[in-house]
């Protein structure tokens, strides 16, 4: 999975942030239950709101957004991935 500089900064920083990257597996748990084929779409709006507040307050963010900008960059790959790595896989399918 490639990672934009955009997306992998929010995975680095929900790393480095055991309570932040806490409360996101918990977000992505309950999308996954709630929203099932939707829930990437879901998150990665979600993601973006984050990373906009973050912008805000945080570092590494406040740096980025003041040298490159707060254009809008796509999260879908981001949240792909944190689907993959924090729900149960789902059991396959029995004939």
């Amino acid at each position: 999975m490639s990672l934009n500089r955009c997306e992998q900064r929010i995975f680095d920083y929900l790393q480095r942030h055991p309570e932040e990257g806490q409360f996101w597996r918990e977000k992505v748990r309950t999308a996954a239950a709630r929203f099932p084929g939707q829930a990437a779409v879901r998150l990665e709006a979600e993601l973006w709101r984050y990373y906009e507040e973050r912008c805000a307050v945080a570092e590494p963010f406040r740096t980025a957004a003041r040298t490159e900008g707060l254009r809008r960059t796509s999260l879908l790959n981001l949240s792909e991935h944190v689907l993959r790595l924090w729900t149960e896989p789902k059991p396959p399918k029995q004939r």
